[in-house]
């Protein structure tokens, strides 16, 4: 499973996600959020980080000039779209981007089935909540195009290998407090994911 650390904030977070093999970081471009960092630190973070890590900027509730604009200015190579938008959004904001599935109940998952996405628990706080979503959804279903995030820990990563899910996405299950990841907790969590 590919392995994305969220809520980056700091380059010491980012050398330990990627030392313990993160393939890819996430930086939140949202105000409200414990975790936000703006485009001009997550640019002096991104440029000092090897190539070949994927660099992921979550958005909520911005336009398509904006998203553009904080990924180019930034140094991002992935639009993440954390907010319900019409698929023309993703033609207008004209940069690689990821779709975002808030699920409420099983039906939501099983939308958008042709493209890669990443399926959160719906919250209205917008991800890094802890939520889990049921696993149970996914029985029977080809998960080979989608991001699990949500609740997710180092001691519950290991239990969705048989799932076949694309990747993981983690932000508060690796933290020792907002903002700021656990060392330990991120290891384990990448190789528990991996292994």
């Amino acid at each position: 499973m590919k392995v994305k650390i969220c809520g980056i904030t700091n380059l010491e977070d980012a050398y330990i996600a990627i030392d313990a093999g993160a393939d890819a970081l996430g930086f939140v471009f949202y105000p409200e959020s414990p975790r936000y960092i703006t485009p001009q630190d997550a640019r002096s973070i991104i440029k000092m980080l090897p190539p070949f890590v994927e660099k992921v900027a979550l958005f909520v509730n911005e336009t398509p000039e904006v998203i553009r604009e904080t990924c180019l200015l930034s140094g991002c190579t992935l639009a993440q779209i954390h907010f319900d938008v019409e698929d023309d959004f993703f033609t207008q904001v004209d940069f690689p981007s990821l779709r975002v599935v808030r699920a409420k109940k099983r039906e939501d998952i099983l939308t958008h089935t042709d493209e890669y996405r990443l399926i959160d628990a719906y919250c209205e706080s917008f991800g890094g909540s802890g939520k889990r979503l049921n696993i149970e959804w996914f029985e029977g279903i080809d998960c080979s195009k989608i991001i699990l995030a949500g609740g997710l820990d180092p001691d519950n990563v290991a239990s969705l290998k048989s799932y076949g899910f694309y990747g993981v996405d983690v932000s508060s299950g690796v933290e020792a407090s907002y903002g700021k990841k656990n060392p330990q907790r991120v290891k384990a969590f990448i190789q528990k994911a991996k292994e």
